[in-house]
């Protein structure tokens, strides 16, 4: 896997912003070459799949401007930088849905967009869930509802849900 590998030569800040950051990298190729990489750092999320007792699931309506669309998604929300994903997604289900777990797994670790970021999604499977209350952000505003599997399946085949963590969170905790 040497042979791949490129060696980081220097680095320049583009931009520092709330989330985000971007620099712009210089690297060594594994041919000697030097190439450029724009980087968006990231300090990583959470999503969770909540499963009540009887199988339905809970999905949360939001709007994503970046998209312009009102998205169907399993919950979520960003890690602050160097916050354990562990107590950050209790944190996201109690604020989001109102839920709170008595059983929390997490079930995998996804790069959103390896090509130029470095965001990672841990993503898990709540259950034993127990109903609180919805504690959003001030810049937050989600509908709660709550999804068969089956009607959740018809979804994702329409197109409907189309979200890649959602997706990949439902597919692993098979939906």
């Amino acid at each position: 896997m040497e042979h791949l590998m490129e060696k980081f030569v220097s680095s320049k800040e583009i931009y520092n912003g709330k989330i985000i950051k971007v620099h712009l990298d210089t690297v060594l190729l594994p041919n000697n070459n030097e190439a450029t990489r724009e980087v968006v750092d990231h300090p990583g999320a959470v999503a969770v799949v909540p499963i009540l007792d009887d199988g339905s699931i809970v999905l949360v309506k939001q709007y994503r401007y970046p998209v312009d669309k009102v998205t169907l998604e399993i919950p979520a929300g960003k890690l602050d930088y160097n916050e354990d994903p562990d107590d950050c997604v209790v944190r996201e289900l109690r604020e989001e849905t109102g839920y709170q777990a008595k059983e929390m797994n997490r079930i995998t670790s996804i790069y959103t967009a390896p090509g130029f970021s470095n965001e990672i999604i841990h993503i898990y499977i709540a259950r034993k869930l127990v109903m609180g209350e919805v504690c959003l952000d001030e810049d937050e505003f989600v509908d709660v509802d709550i999804y068969k599997p089956e009607e959740i399946r018809v979804m994702i085949n329409k197109g409907i849900i189309n979200d890649a963590k959602t997706l990949t969170g439902l597919l692993l905790a098979g939906v």
